[in-house]
């Protein structure tokens, strides 16, 4: 009998509420330590709610978020510790360059300068931006602003990452580029993935997919098995009552 593989990442029975109205109902899902998992729903689907839980923006008491191993409730500190996270919105500070954005974030991890240096070098080089390290990110274009994020969100070495609606605003050639980048991260490093879209076709065949929508989980497992003999926009739409979309 084949061993299930460890668990990175799993979400069981969580809910969380706006007053009346109910954002996340009932969410439950596992990601396998090392796996890239989809995270599909239109606008308002509860998404991003999600990812505020996932990262204590925000707290709730019903349900269990486990990180690596590590309750989320009961060892924040431990779970937060093993989470890298790319969010919609920039945290950069445009007016400093690539590197020393790179190293405040290692300070505040209490990362001494010498490892900060080797792992600066090491992400870059992963993300193809070692010969722009010394650029401002206000120069640098959507594209590379991400792969700095990317850059910036592995660089204490998480256990996951997190990445809500990474490529906005982004146009299709850099979208399919740091899609890639992401999955290799999965392969060579381990690195379990939940990257949170409302577009199909950042979502490869063999990929761990979680649909969501109106705070519900309607479909989980393999992308191409969900899809079934449809194209995954068609099904994608059938099962959100046509408000998904395909892509840019």
């Amino acid at each position: 009998m084949t061993e299930a593989p460890p668990v990175g990442l799993a979400v069981t029975d969580v809910s969380y509420s706006y007053g009346p109205k109910m954002a996340l109902d009932g969410v439950g899902f596992a990601v396998a330590r090392g796996e890239f998992c989809a995270l599909l729903g239109p606008n308002g689907a509860g998404k991003s709610t999600l990812f505020a839980l996932l990262t204590r923006l925000f707290v709730t008491d019903r349900g269990r978020i486990e990180v690596a191993g590590f309750d989320m409730r009961r060892h924040p500190r431990a779970a937060l510790a093993r989470i890298g996270v790319v969010f919609q919105q920039p945290t950069l500070d445009l007016d400093l360059s690539i590197r020393r954005n790179l190293l405040y974030f290692a300070a505040l991890h209490g990362i001494g300068r010498r490892e900060a240096d080797g792992r600066i070098e090491a992400a870059l080089e992963r993300l193809d931006m070692r010969e722009r390290a010394d650029e401002r990110a206000r120069d640098l274009n959507g594209g590379h602003r991400r792969r700095m994020e990317i850059a910036r969100a592995i660089l204490h070495s998480p256990d996951v990452l997190l990445l809500d609606e990474p490529t906005v605003g982004l146009d299709a050639a850099s979208r399919q580029a740091i899609t890639r980048h992401v999955h290799a991260l999965c392969a060579d490093q381990g690195i379990t993935v939940l990257w949170a879209t409302h577009l199909v076709d950042e979502v490869w065949p063999d990929d761990a997919l979680i649909i969501l929508h109106r705070g519900k989980v309607l479909a989980r497992g393999a992308a191409g098995e969900i899809a079934g003999a449809l194209p995954l926009a068609e099904r994608f739409l059938a099962l959100t009552d046509g408000m998904g979309e395909a892509g840019a």
